[in-house]
């Protein structure tokens, strides 16, 4: 899969190709060595939207796209010894979200130039809209209202988590991963309170899921009763997504169960 593009683009191999839910991945070096990824996005991938999105970043706090092509992307290699996972479950919770909090606000920064074709929250809360049971009626509520309300339309990454920003010696933090979505600003925070992932004893707190709020709040000039309602609708449709994938969604109805309460008494 990789040989034609390596020989055609000058890339050295640098470590074992390996594989995520949306891409196969490969470490590579350009013909000057520097260290590169390249990745083969996977048909029906969530990450269609990934390279373009990242044009539009132009690597402030997000990695260079340095060649594209239909679904092969080389990208920028953030090569650091920090890591926001071992930050976030090795009692440094905190410090995780104040990093994430700097890297959200370089993303959010106004850039001039065309936009690239994005999916709208309304498309991508869909799969929730449809779910019909109980323990979903509140997310859903939520969802619905939050889109029924007018706010101004943003590029937002789309699946900010602990693991899509990655540290690197010279750059610092950088994000990668984005899927690309337009709609309101709070949305791009909504999944950092259900997340790391899936370390239920630091997530599933209301406590830990108020403070955060507020603290992203703080940070980036949002809504912190706006943000919780946000994290509880993207926690009911992470469940969705797997339900549908027949996955275990334990994870996020937790998420669901804990921040019910606290969205429910700002209605």
């Amino acid at each position: 899969m990789f040989d034609p593009i390596l020989e055609a683009w000058q890339l050295t191999p640098d470590g074992t190709p390996f594989e995520t839910h949306h891409s196969w991945l490969m470490f590579v070096r350009t013909a000057d060595g520097a260290p590169t990824v390249l990745k083969y996005r996977k048909p029906a991938s969530a990450e269609v939207r990934t390279a373009k999105v990242l044009l539009f970043y132009d690597g402030l706090a997000a990695v260079h796209v340095l060649r594209e092509t239909n679904d092969i992307t080389l990208m920028e290699r953030a090569v650091g010894s920090l890591d926001l996972m071992h930050m976030a479950t090795h009692g440094e919770d905190e410090r995780a979200a104040h990093i994430i909090a700097d890297v959200v606000a370089q993303l959010h920064v106004p850039r001039a130039g065309m936009r690239p074709d994005l999916q709208p929250l309304s498309e991508r809360f869909a799969p929730l809209l449809e779910r019909q049971e109980p323990r979903f009626a509140l997310a859903v509520a939520t969802a619905q209202r939050l889109l029924d309300e007018a706010r101004p339309q943003v590029v937002l990454h789309g699946d900010l988590h602990h693991d899509n920003i990655l540290h690197d010696e010279a750059r610092g933090w950088l994000a990668i991963d984005p899927n690309g979505l337009l709609g309101e600003r709070t949305y791009d925070v909504a999944n950092l309170l259900c997340n790391p992932w899936p370390h239920g004893r630091i997530v599933h707190d209301p406590e830990r899921m108020t403070r955060i709020a507020t603290l992203y709040a703080e940070r980036l000039a949002l809504d912190p009763e706006r943000i919780l309602d946000f994290a509880l609708a993207h926690a009911g449709l992470a469940a969705a997504w797997a339900l549908h994938d027949q996955a275990d969604p334990g994870h996020w109805l937790g998420c669901v169960d804990v921040l019910s309460p606290l969205v429910s008494r700002n209605i």
